[in-house]
C-alpha cells in the first residue's frame, strides 16, 4: 500500500521559518549590512543651574480661584497643567488668609533688613553733631593761641576771660 499522509499543523513560531530567523539574528549583522553605533555618549557640559521660580501675586489670585472651583478630581489635573506642586496651594491659602494681595507678593529671602530705631538714628545724629562742635573748638583755641602770641610779640596787653560771668 502506500504513504499513509496526515494533516499534521505546525504552531506558529516554529518550523523553518522561525530557524531561519534564529540563524540570522544569532550571526550578527550582515556583512556590508549596516553597522550598528553604540549609543551617543552624554553630553559632559554642565547646565546652566535652576533658578527659583517666582509667580506674580495675580497669577496666585488666579490659581486659588481656579482649585477652588474644581470639581473633585480636577485638582490634580490643573496642578499638572501648571506644573505646580500642593504645597504652592497650601503656602499660597496661608498667604491669602493673612493678607490679600500683599501677603501674596514674593518676600525677599535671607536676613531681614534690621528695623531702624529712632533712638539710635537720633543718637548717631548728636555723636556726629557733637564732632563736629568738638573740631571747631579746636580749630578755635588754636586761632585763640595764636592771637595770644601775637599780642605777646606785639606787646598789647590782654584782659583775662573770666569764664563764670558768660556761661
Amino acid at each position: 500500500m502506500g504513504k499513509k499522509v496526515t494533516n499534521q499543523v505546525t504552531p506558529p513560531g516554529s518550523g523553518p521559518a522561525r530557524a531561519q530567523r534564529a540563524q540570522t539574528e544569532s550571526a550578527g549583522p550582515e556583512p556590508g549590512g549596516p553597522i550598528e553605533m553604540p549609543p551617543p555618549t552624554p553630553d559632559p557640559e554642565v547646565l546652566e543651574t535652576p533658578r527659583r521660580r517666582r509667580f506674580a501675586a495675580e497669577y496666585k489670585q488666579q490659581i486659588l480661584r481656579q482649585a477652588d472651583a474644581c470639581p473633585p478630581g480636577g485638582l490634580g489635573e490643573l496642578l499638572r497643567r501648571e506644573g505646580l506642586y500642593s504645597s504652592h496651594l497650601n503656602t499660597w491659602r496661608q498667604q491669602r488668609d493673612q493678607g490679600v494681595l500683599a501677603a501674596l507678593t514674593p518676600q525677599k529671602r535671607g536676613r531681614k533688613a534690621r528695623q531702624l530705631d529712632p533712638m539710635r538714628t537720633e543718637n548717631q545724629r548728636l555723636l556726629r553733631e557733637n564732632e563736629r562742635l568738638a573740631a571747631r573748638l579746636r580749630q578755635a583755641e588754636a586761632i585763640i593761641d595764636v592771637q595770644k602770641k601775637v599780642s605777646e610779640l606785639l606787646g598789647i596787653p590782654l584782659k583775662p576771660l573770666d569764664f563764670g560771668e558768660h556761661a
